[in-house]
Parts: structure tokens; C-alpha cells; sequence
């Protein structure tokens, strides 16, 4: 049995293939891909390397499809992954060696090229989101020095985290009511918060491809939907009490994309 369930959800992904491959090249230990391929094309697995595909043949949409995903893994780990992202060598093995069953984990960022290869000149290791609950880099994206291999982290992207598969159900940590994947920065990081702690594994990384609006494979008014995700939000959560742990730098006010970590 796996020791980690990578979850890629995917719709029509370009760069998918790359994706699983580099994960194949990358990973060093008791780690198995499960893919779901949602509502889209779909793609030919070769049964001798660690890699299983669900089809849906309506789209569930990114969390339900990635909440589909975990039902299928038996493993202790599970680590969500968007399909455009590339990897450290051996990030599978260090993410584990560090992990504690009460936190929520995040490899370094670096950015993707489209020609698939990490731009390793500058990388980010803390998130945060603002009082509007928009999304913004943390001090991290500057390469600020960090005394810790693992530090807190405000906030994440969402584009790859990892916990326990228990605690994936115990916070519900992918909840569909948000719809499908809009503010999931936000809702990882407050539940997070709540019970136990987010932290960013600064001894790995990842590399991600930010895509263009007109990119995203999920046909739907996105706008709207992360306006009722940021009213669910303000209504199951206490904004004002996690901005008194990580409080924004008062210079810089809400609208400004350097904040205090």
C-alpha cells in the first residue's frame, strides 16, 4: 500500500503528461498517482508504473473531483497537485520525513515556463490573502532569509498541498459548497489555522505554470462564483481573529501585494 496519493484533478490539462512524468522522474518513495480525468479527454496509462485514472464522464468540477480522488487512496498521505507543475527531486520523500499528522504542508514555489522547465532565479514560500480575501505573495516572494527549513505560512495557493487523508475528511478540507475551486487558498489556510497549523517545507519545492483566465479549462462564470465562495467564507469563519495572528504590514494597507508574514 502507498505511503502518499498524489490527486491530480484534471480537464482537458495541456500539459498533464508532463506532469505524471516528472512526478515519475522525481519521486523516491512509497508514492502512487491517482488522476481524474473530469468530464474531458482522456488519456492511456501504462500499468507498470504507479499511476491510476478515474473518468468522470459529467464534470465534477476541481474539488469534487479531487474529493472523488481521495475516496479512492488507502494511503496516509494524500497531496492535492494541479496539473501544470513540475518537481524537486525526491519532494515526496521530504514532504513525509517532515510532516506532522496535525498540519497542513507546502513544498517552496518556483514559477513554470511554458516550455516546462522551473524558473529557479526566485521562489516563494509564504502566501497570504488580504481583508477582501483577495489572494497575495508574503514576504516569501522576495526570498527573504528564513532561520527554519520549516516555517508558518499564512496562506498557500492551493496548488499543491499535503496532510493526513484523515484529516483531508476531518476539515473537509476541499468542501464543494465553494463551488469548484474558487478561493481554495483561503478555506485550506483557515481550516488549517483552526486546528493544527500550515507550514511550508522550505527543504523542497515545486514549480507551477500560471495560466491565463482565458486558460482554464472549467466553463464557468468564475467571478461569481468567488463572490459566493467569499460570503460562505466570511460567514463560517472569523477573519478579524486570523488577521490579529498574521497581521497586515499597516504602511502597505489591504490593496498592496507585500505583506507581513
Amino acid at each position: 500500500m502507498a505511503k502518499l496519493s498524489i490527486l491530480i484533478p484534471s480537464r482537458n490539462e495541456k500539459f498533464l503528461t508532463n506532469t505524471i512524468s516528472d512526478i515519475l522522474l522525481n519521486i523516491e518513495d512509497d508514492t502512487e498517482i491517482i488522476v481524474g480525468l473530469d468530464g474531458g479527454e482522456g488519456i492511456v496509462g501504462d500499468s507498470k508504473y504507479p499511476v491510476s485514472f478515474y473518468y468522470s464522464p459529467t464534470s465534477l468540477g476541481n474539488r469534487g473531483m479531487t474529493n472523488q480522488l481521495c475516496k479512492l487512496s488507502k494511503a496516509k498521505y494524500v497531496m492535492k497537485v494541479d496539473a501544470h507543475c513540475a518537481f524537486d527531486k525526491g519532494f515526496d520523500r521530504k514532504m513525509m520525513d517532515e510532516m506532522q499528522d496535525d498540519w497542513t504542508m507546502v513544498p517552496m514555489m518556483y514559477n513554470l515556463g511554458q516550455d516546462f522547465k522551473p524558473r529557479l532565479n526566485r521562489c516563494s514560500w509564504n502566501w497570504i490573502f488580504n481583508k477582501n480575501l483577495d489572494f497575495k505573495l508574503g514576504d516569501g516572494c522576495h526570498d527573504t532569509p528564513a532561520e527554519k527549513d520549516l516555517v508558518e505560512t499564512p496562506a498557500l495557493l492551493g496548488a499543491c498541498f499535503m496532510t493526513t487523508r484523515d484529516r483531508w475528511w476531518e476539515l473537509n478540507i476541499c468542501d464543494e459548497d465553494y463551488g469548484s475551486w474558487a478561493q481554495q487558498w483561503t478555506e485550506v489556510a483557515l481550516k488549517s489555522w483552526q486546528k493544527g497549523k500550515l507550514m511550508c517545507n522550505r527543504k523542497t519545492w515545486f514549480s507551477h505554470l500560471y495560466r491565463l483566465k482565458t486558460e482554464i479549462p472549467y466553463p464557468q462564470d468564475h467571478d461569481e462564483e468567488n463572490e459566493q465562495a467569499k460570503r460562505l467564507i466570511r460567514e463560517r469563519f472569523d477573519i478579524d481573529a486570523f488577521f490579529k495572528r498574521f497581521p497586515l504590514k499597516e504602511k502597505l494597507g489591504d490593496d498592496n501585494w507585500d505583506f507581513y508574514r
